[in-house]
């Protein structure tokens, strides 16, 4: 029931209770929870009274949860892929989830799309992607998921959570981590498409200094201006000048950079 979709049940009541209480729900917000399984959060949550809009992607599970929850007047089950559900008919809404590992990242992306709709993600993850999602800079787990995540949220890992809390139990490490959306992003950019190539570009090949890990978008960035229409331009014309001109040392590696200074290049290169 549900493996061919990587779900692994989480069944500790203890925990349960805790997801539940670190969500920071309250009785006026709709929750989403995506993938419940055989419902053991979902009972919790329909327990405190609150809304639960329960997406669940394979049909026998469904079939459990419909008949479990017959009688719950604030519980809405939609059978169907969580990556193509159209968030934007819920209003404002917070997640509460544990999802298959497998989707982690593609539902993360698919959900900060909503921007403010959605409030806050409390999600039980695979540990090591918990800390990648919110490590900060100067550290191996720094990297493009850490930058893009904290682009548009607050991240924090709440606690971990044991294999044999889960039935069956995963052969990795699991944690919870709340991602809280900020009303508007913390640094200021131009482009914001420019923003994230120069992300993953800088993380594309994070052994190698920035100067030698952005040359490739820099001379894209540098033809398709030439084929613009000329114009007189005291602008850098070198990736060295722009990066310098940005205060950021060519040599530096894209781990030790804040968000605030991928951005400092991402808006000196959009002059290009």
């Amino acid at each position: 029931m549900g493996r061919k979709y990587g779900q692994h049940f989480l069944n500790d009541a203890a925990i349960l209770d805790r997801i539940v209480e670190v969500a920071g729900i309250t009785p006026s917000d709709t929750v989403v929870e995506i993938g419940p399984g055989k419902g053991a959060l979902t009972a919790r949550l329909l327990a405190n009274g609150y809304y639960v809009v329960a997406i669940e992607i394979d049909p026998s599970l469904c079939g459990t949860l419909a008949w479990r929850f017959k009688s719950a007047d604030k519980f809405k089950l939609v059978l169907g892929d969580a990556l193509a559900f159209d968030y934007g008919s819920l209003g404002r809404f917070k997640v509460v989830s544990n999802i298959p590992y497998y989707i982690t990242t593609p539902i993360i992306f698919r959900l900060l799309e909503e921007g403010t709709l959605i409030e806050s993600m409390t999600l039980t993850v695979q540990k090591e992607v918990g800390r990648r999602i919110t490590a900060k800079n100067g550290g191996k787990d720094y990297g493009v998921l850490s930058v893009m995540v904290q682009y548009r949220c607050e991240a924090e890992m709440e606690f971990d959570v044991p294999r044999g809390a889960f039935s069956p139990p995963p052969s990795v490490d699991s944690a919870v981590i709340t991602l809280r959306t900020l009303p508007s992003p913390p640094v200021y950019v131009e482009k914001e498409e420019l923003f994230f190539e120069v992300v993953r570009q800088s993380f594309s090949q994070r052994r190698k200094t920035l100067a030698n890990s952005l040359n490739s978008l820099f001379r894209k960035l540098h033809e398709s201006r030439t084929t613009r229409e000329s114009r007189e331009t005291t602008e850098p014309v070198t990736l060295r000048e722009i990066l310098l001109s940005a205060g950021i040392d060519p040599s530096r590696r894209p781990e030790t950079l804040s968000l605030a200074e991928f951005a400092k290049i991402a808006n000196a290169l959009a002059i290009l």
